[in-house]
């Protein structure tokens, strides 16, 4: 079971099969955040859920500190 921090209250995954390797996305539908990275199928599902979800919070929290609004929106624009 992949455990969210506290301000996530859903995370979607998607798999994709891509030759060889596994496209892993994970997508913060409140905000619409996604991230995407490139994994090799032999590893877990649970242990790549984690790690997705764990660049998901930081590309997150780095927009944030960076004044951007979810969705990649500078709001000192």
């Amino acid at each position: 079971m992949v455990q969210r921090p506290h301000n996530l209250r859903e995370v979607l995954f998607e798999f994709h099969q891509v030759g060889k390797h596994l496209r892993v996305n994970a997508i913060d539908p409140v905000s619409g955040t996604e991230v995407s990275m490139i994994c090799d199928p032999k590893v877990g599902k649970e242990s790549l859920k984690r790690l997705a979800m764990r660049k998901l919070i930081y590309v997150m929290e780095r927009n944030a500190a960076k004044g951007k609004r979810p969705g990649g929106i500078d709001e000192r624009a």
